[in-house]
């Protein structure tokens, strides 16, 4: 059985050069990022490795760069806020193959600091909103050190874990991390439903998070039998289920199941999944595994951008050379619902950036990454309508671009088409 330390002694463990785990988003064990952050003075070159948490990210600033380097599978606002140029600390990684880096031994974990439920009459504590990676850090951590919050949800699936498979417990009792849903204006409402018109009955939805999964999700109440496979949902997704909408039946795998990998969001989702058989939280490698998202029927994979070229290129993760995120699970989705039968893969953006630039461009810009082939999108998206791209010329990808672009920037789109094009 693990033992009852305070967050400073659970973190004296931690030792020059080892290899960290922190849990991810809202589960992000906050006592104890802090107290591995209070030792900087005492380590060197401590390698931290993450996907996207969130709460302090202090041991991040470039001030303690000699005590701890960073690897950041997925960057979110916070380490972008305190690390300023995050490229140097960036791993490119799909979702679905992080957990092989861990089993492997590629990258080998010391220590997991994670955040659990606490202990039930079986000895199971649970991992709460975030599953994701952090059950493959759990299974391969030479030590876990974990904060044991009675307010931390209790989920299923891949969720529990062996109380005794702790080392160092710590007891805090906070809330978790709060997410205000996002707020939806007119263009996102306008993308909302042109997606919500792609999306048939007894489909199985995958959705990121923001203001345009949930303005999709908000479109849906008057559809039918619509099943959840998805990398993570947050407040709209317990609306949508709340209107009959979601059934999961049609669903091939974990039929009758809203299955994710994590959570994040408010109060109001963190209850839902407490305690809620209806839910399964899963482990990435199934999550985000292609084979098993196209056994589903009808699969729509709903994501992001920054830009998408005039052939189909869509960079997800950067804007120009300057990671801004990563690629996560946006390919596992888009090529799993490709492959599903009457699947649609779908990249939903505004057709401009909050400074007015248009999203749909001739060329993506110097450095930009691609996280998205032109041979793997189907469907874009923007509040002006729908751009089908499968099978369709590189001459008919450029027209169907240039007419969901925004209309003072067609004209400058067509004479960059010709460049495209080769004329």
């Amino acid at each position: 059985m693990p033992q009852f330390v305070s967050a400073q002694e659970a973190l004296k463990f931690v030792n020059s050069g080892s290899h960290v785990f922190i849990q991810t988003a809202a589960a992000t064990p906050q006592q104890l990022v802090k107290a591995l952050t209070a030792r900087a003075g005492d380590l060197r070159h401590v390698k931290i490795h993450s996907i996207h948490t969130e709460g302090d990210v202090s041991y991040a600033h470039p001030d303690l760069s000699e005590s701890f380097e960073i690897h950041s599978y997925f960057n979110g606002a916070n380490l972008r806020k305190v690390r300023g140029n995050v490229n140097p600390s960036y791993v490119p990684c799909f979702l679905s193959e992080i957990p092989a880096l861990f089993y492997s031994g590629a990258v080998p974990l010391d220590v997991a600091l994670i955040q659990v439920s606490k202990p039930d009459s079986h000895g199971m504590c649970s991992l709460g909103p975030s599953v994701d990676v952090s059950l493959s850090a759990v299974r391969t951590a030479k030590m876990v050190i974990a904060q044991v919050n009675p307010q931390m949800p209790r989920t299923f699936g891949d969720a529990q874990i062996e109380f005794s498979r702790i080392n160092y417990a710590v007891e805090v009792d906070e809330p978790l991390y709060i997410k205000a849903p996002a707020k939806l204006g007119e263009t996102e409402l306008k993308i909302g439903k042109n997606i919500a018109s792609l999306i048939e009955d007894g489909s199985t939805l995958q959705m990121g998070i923001g203001a345009i999964p949930d303005a999709a999700l908000r479109a849906l109440g008057d559809h039918k039998d619509l099943g959840i496979h998805t990398e993570m949902f947050s407040d709209c997704l317990v609306d949508l289920y709340e209107t009959g909408a979601i059934t999961n039946k049609m669903k091939a795998r974990l039929a009758g199941k809203i299955v994710s990998s994590f959570v994040i969001g408010s109060e109001k989702v963190y209850k839902f999944i407490d305690n809620n058989p209806l839910v399964m939280m899963m482990d990435t490698t199934f999550t985000n595994d292609t084979h098993i998202i196209r056994q589903n029927p009808k699969v729509v994979a709903i994501n992001s951008a920054v830009e998408v070229d005039l052939t189909g290129q869509v960079c997800a993760d950067s804007i120009g050379s300057r990671i801004y995120s990563g690629v996560g699970g946006q390919m596992d989705f888009m090529r799993g619902a490709a492959l599903s039968k009457g699947g649609k893969p779908i990249i939903a953006l505004p057709s401009t950036t909050n400074n007015g630039r248009s999203k749909i461009t001739g060329f993506l810009q110097k450095g930009a990454g691609v996280t998205t082939t032109r041979a793997h999108v189907h469907y874009v998206v923007t509040e002006y309508g729908i751009a089908y791209l499968h099978g369709k010329t590189i001459a008919e990808r450029c027209r169907a671009l240039i007419d969901i672009a925004a209309p003072q920037f067609r004209e400058s789109l067509e004479k960059e088409a010709s460049e495209v094009l080769g004329l």
